[in-house]
Order: C-alpha cells, then structure tokens, then sequence
C-alpha cells in the first residue's frame, strides 16, 4: 500500500442520509491527515444475514448510486462487496475497491471475476481459515490479472457464536499481501442473538490499539451515526459520534511506534 488506509462506513446501505453523515466525517479526517487513506464503505446487499427475515439491504442498482454520491460529494475512494460472480463488472464501475466476504474468501470464480475487473481488492479472511492459507488466495488473485489486493484480519472462530483474534496472523498474512485489520467484524459474536449477530463493541478500540502495534497496514470500521438502531451489525458497529476520536487516538500510537522505530 502507497498510505496508511482505513476503511470505513456503515455495515449496509440503508439510506443516502446515513452514508453522508459517515462520509462527511471521513472527509473531515481526510483533510486533517493527507498521509493516509480513507476509504468509505457500505454494502449494497447483506447476502449472509443470519435470518431470512433481516435486512440485506436495498439491492445493487440503489446502492451504487448511493456510493456514486458519495464519491462524487466527499471526493472519497469508495469500496462494497460482492457475493456472486456477475456483480463484479457492474459494480467496478462505480466503487475503487472491491470487496470479498469472508464467507466467500476461497471461491475461486468470485476471486478471478473481481480480478478481471483491474480494480483494487480486498479479501476478508474467512473465520475458518488459517493466516498461512490466505497464500493460496493471493496465487488465485495474481494468475486472475490482479496488481493491487489486500487481506483483512476479522477473527477466527472459537467455538460456538464467539470468534478471537490471534495476533499472530497479522505478519503472517503481511508476507503475501499487505494487511487491513477489521476492528469492529473481529468483535462480533455470530449469530449471538439468535437470528442475528452479537458483539462487544467495547473491545474495538483496545483490539485496534493491538494491531497497531504488531505492524498493519490499514483498519476496518463499521461506524453508524445509531448503531443501537442500525439494521446490520449494531452491536459491533462504532457510534459515529465517537469515530473521530479513536481514529486519531490510533493514528497518534502509529506516529509514535514509526518515530521511535519500534
């Protein structure tokens, strides 16, 4: 990665509104720090919900013009997910980066389509999967034709509705692809409460804070201006209030560690 990169925004695409509350926020991070990256993201469609009858959101037509807008308005890089095949060349016209679920991370038709597209990706690592197997996933990339491509740390599942980090996955990965750490994904608990998933938002910061000091090359957040009322992924979402404060508080531990070369 050229920057420092983070990525953030709303789990789904639930209105206009919603997403340019975040990305105005972004935006002001953006100008205060010209050394890194942000990044807006939020998905048009939540196609592993828990439950039928959850949100997924309002489909790919009115998600891309919501990203489109926000694009257009904030000036920000943009990134979404997709879930099968043929999405990939409709959404790489509007977003800068596409996304792989974690669930999805090993299809290997999914990985080749968004590779074809040129664009940038990242592939979330699937909370089944072991770091080092994350190479074969880099190989599948690289003989689709992609140039720029990263991996993203969320957790890895320990035992039922609950998922732990290990720290040792981040320079792992860091020999294949550069490392994106999910801050508020690596805090849920899947499926927790019944027919959607928990979290423990309280953790995000210090799990952030860690991976900081192990050595990443970007973070992943969810933030939303409610989460308590957010339609996907409340519970581990960050308030939107409190956003801008933590990102800074991380960005002043990563200046410290890189002056004292530590």
């Amino acid at each position: 990665m050229e920057k420092f990169t983070i990525i953030a925004g709303p789990c789904v695409i639930e209105n206009k509104d919603i997403c340019f509350q975040v990305a105005e926020v972004l935006r002001n991070l953006q100008e205060e720090n010209p050394d890194i990256r942000f990044v807006f993201k939020s998905s048009f469609d939540k196609a592993n919900r828990s439950s039928h009858e959850s949100f997924r959101g309002k489909g790919m037509e009115y998600g891309l013009k919501v990203l489109e807008a926000v694009k257009k308005e904030f000036n920000l890089p943009v990134l979404t997910d997709i879930h099968e095949s043929h999405q990939a060349e409709p959404v790489a016209k509007v977003v800068d980066i596409i996304q792989i679920p974690a669930f999805l991370c090993r299809q290997t038709d999914l990985l080749l389509a968004a590779a074809k597209t040129g664009k940038e990706i990242n592939v979330k690592k699937g909370q089944f999967l072991a770091p080092w197997d994350t190479k074969n996933i880099v190989e599948k990339l690289k003989f689709g034709g992609a140039k720029k491509f990263y991996l993203t740390e969320r957790g890895v599942s320990f035992g039922y509705n609950n998922l732990v980090v290990d720290f040792r996955s981040l320079p792992i990965m860091r020999q294949y692809a550069p490392v994106i750490f999910d801050a508020t994904h690596s805090v849920q608990l899947p499926g927790g409460q019944g027919k959607a998933s928990g979290g423990q938002r309280e953790f995000v910061y210090p799990l952030a804070k860690a991976a900081v000091s192990v050595g990443i090359d970007g973070l992943f957040f969810e933030t939303h201006p409610n989460p308590d009322k957010a339609l996907s992924d409340g519970p581990n979402q960050v308030p939107l209030k409190d956003f801008a404060r933590i990102i800074n508080k991380l960005l002043m531990l990563r200046k410290f560690l890189n002056e004292k070369n530590i």
